[in-house]
């Protein structure tokens, strides 16, 4: 089947093919009957206007934009994703906006994507995730007067507005809350180095080490998978002093390294505590259930979208501050069994 066109809505309307512009467009020139009429038969037969007559005519591409500088397996595997997603895809759909989703292979590729889009009028606004230490994005979509909401923050976000959470709290309190247990050997696994989100967890994490004097504790960075994950715990329980506890920046690597304790003939939470970094279901399912830090996530990102559509809106927005994650303790957590963990010392060399 061709693509329906303006002429075939004008011919089963018997109107002009400019009444029909003037309709889709939301133009005066027709009346409000014939609107209607024009518009219920453009949905009837599927019309969609082409990209290329969107930017003749300025109207609205009614679709917001989210590039994901991740390996794509990375959706398949990790739950936060899906959930963030879910959250902007049902404040979109209850605007009638869709959602363009996009994963690329590197930095230069995403403000590629951008300026494709806003070029195209492919979207009215997007959605950036993953703020870094020093990132580019921040500026190139200041300068395209793109409309964007970050997915971050709330530093280094530049004149665009955020939704984040306090990390340095919920890290602070899963600190102080496995030092209550006993614990003084606690390591943690973290995300990539370059994310800004993973900075402000290791500086809240190395400011708990030294307020409290846990010198034997270390992070380590990893690349989000469970393989990644499973690495960095063998080398970490491998060790001369090995943690008792272990922190984990996602809940697939924490899964990951329940595996490897097991698999090591350390028993959880008697030798080793686990604590996974954003909830989901897979904490729950796996024995013993994980201790985590909770939110919610799916509100997450339909705050993120709501702010969005509030900015393409022309609305002034500013940065939201959503729920801190808290604590969640469940079975993988408990006091260290002092008598079976190997002898004190110094901190690791694996940081």
């Amino acid at each position: 089947m061709k693509r329906p066109t303006i002429a075939d809505i004008a011919r089963r309307a018997g109107v002009s093919k400019g009444a029909v512009s003037y309709a889709l467009n939301g133009q005066p020139g027709v009346s409000e009957t014939t609107r209607r009429r024009i518009l219920a038969i453009a949905e009837e037969i599927g019309f969609s206007p082409s990209s290329a007559a969107r930017a003749l005519s300025g109207a609205t591409a009614s679709a917001v934009g989210l590039a994901l500088c991740r390996p794509a397996r990375t959706l398949g595997v990790e739950p936060f994703f899906m959930e963030l997603i879910s959250g902007v895809e049902a404040e979109l759909s209850a605007r009638s906006y869709a959602l363009t989703l996009q994963v690329v292979a590197d930095p230069d590729a995403e403000l590629a994507v951008y300026r494709r889009w806003w070029g195209e009028r492919r979207v009215d606004g997007v959605l950036l995730c993953d703020l870094r230490v020093d990132d580019r994005r921040v500026a190139e979509l200041d300068r395209l007067q793109l409309p964007a909401v970050i997915i971050g923050g709330p530093d280094r976000t530049g004149a665009l507005a955020g939704v984040w959470s306090d990390e340095a709290a919920a890290l602070t309190e899963t600190m102080e809350y496995l030092v209550a247990l006993g614990h003084t050997r606690i390591a943690r696994v973290g995300g990539l180095p370059e994310l800004l989100h993973t900075r402000v967890r290791t500086d809240a994490f190395l400011a708990v080490r030294a307020r409290l004097g846990l010198h034997e504790t270390v992070t380590v960075p990893s690349d989000y998978t469970g393989e990644d994950g499973a690495r960095a715990t063998r080398r970490l329980l491998s060790s001369t002093h090995r943690p008792t506890a272990v922190i984990y920046d996602n809940d697939v690597m924490a899964i990951a390294g329940l595996s490897v304790a097991q698999e090591m003939g350390l028993t959880v939470p008697g030798d080793l505590s686990v604590v996974a970094w954003d909830d989901s279901p897979l904490c729950r399912l796996v024995h013993p259930p994980l201790t985590a830090l909770s939110r919610d996530i799916p509100g997450y990102g339909a705050h993120a979208a709501r702010l969005l559509l509030e900015a393409v809106a022309g609305a002034r927005v500013t940065a939201f501050q959503d729920e801190t994650a808290h604590l969640t303790p469940r079975g993988s957590t408990a006091p260290p069994r002092i008598g079976r963990a190997r002898s004190a010392g110094g901190p690791t060399s694996l940081g």
